[in-house]
């Protein structure tokens, strides 16, 4: 996830202040997702699972990363999109679509996870983060292809 992310900056960073915010956002997430991961294999030998604060965190993050692409990034996109033609309309709203099926996966784990989360939801912890790190990979590479369908038509350069 994080050698995609270095490519997508390369790409698609430095075209607007918001998309490289949004990047850099996404790395974060990566970073905390990797660092969970890593706890919970770590800790997994002790019985033991990432703390709560460390779950809150990226709970936190995840939740401002979605929030940003769906209040933020993709309805700047499918705009900009519509004013290029109809089939970039097309298209835009088809990935959109592809891409708010990941949301309620991201929604579910912060419900699940985010606060006080007891030790009954706990047993399910790593099914349940390995879910949303499947998730999460497919909603960037459709994100990534909504970056592309923008930029292929040069509508904010």
């Amino acid at each position: 996830m994080l050698r995609n992310i270095e490519k997508v900056k390369a790409e698609w960073g430095g075209t607007l202040n918001v998309i490289d915010g949004w990047l850099a956002n996404r790395q974060q997430l990566v970073v905390l997702y990797c660092k969970l991961v890593g706890t919970s294999t770590e800790q997994q030998k002790k019985q033991e699972l990432p703390s709560q604060k460390e779950i809150t965190n990226f709970c936190q993050t995840l939740l401002d990363y979605t929030s940003t692409g769906h209040f933020g990034i993709y309805e700047q996109i499918i705009l900009q999109c519509k004013l290029d033609g109809e089939q970039n309309l097309k298209i835009a709203q088809e990935l959109y679509s592809r891409i708010t099926t990941t949301t309620d996966t991201a929604l579910n784990f912060n419900d699940k996870y985010a606060e006080n989360a007891t030790e009954i939801a706990l047993l399910d912890f790593d099914d349940d983060l390995s879910e949303l790190g499947q998730k999460m990979e497919e909603r960037f590479e459709r994100e990534d292809q909504l970056l592309e369908v923008l930029m292929l038509h040069n509508t904010l350069v």
